[in-house]
């Protein structure tokens, strides 16, 4: 018997990408959609190193990594985008390492209504 998965998310295949939620493919198609229209790029899966690998009295602590959902580039600028039904105390932790490694902060998506909200936001600063 397989295990549900703890965050009820369902692991889906769309155009041969195997996304961990329905809500994370559903903002691909819309990254892909409103990328041909505002012609920006976005690539799936960035990794990050929030913690680099060290050494402690003689014990190795592997790299701490945090791998995103997408990165938008639109003009200079790059946007790391998680989607999110809510947030755990590890992302949160990893949310905040990131800010202080990379001075910028994850945005977390929703929806896809969120993600065209947040591309009009975006936008307006340009």
């Amino acid at each position: 018997m397989l295990a549900t998965p703890k965050y009820r998310n369902k692991k889906t295949i769309v155009k041969g990408i195997e996304f961990d939620s329905k809500s994370e493919s559903y903002i691909y198609l819309k990254l892909l959609e409103l990328s041909k229209t505002y012609g920006f790029r976005f690539t799936l899966q960035p990794r990050y190193c929030l913690v680099d690998k060290f050494y402690l009295d003689g014990k190795c602590f592997r790299q701490t990594d945090y791998i995103g959902d997408f990165d938008v580039f639109i003009g200079d600028e790059v946007y790391t985008l998680d989607s999110k039904g809510f947030e755990t105390d590890v992302f949160r932790l990893k949310k905040k390492l990131f800010a202080k490694r990379y001075k910028r902060e994850i945005i977390c998506i929703k929806s896809v209504s969120k993600l065209a909200d947040w591309l009009k936001t975006v936008r307006k600063k340009e």
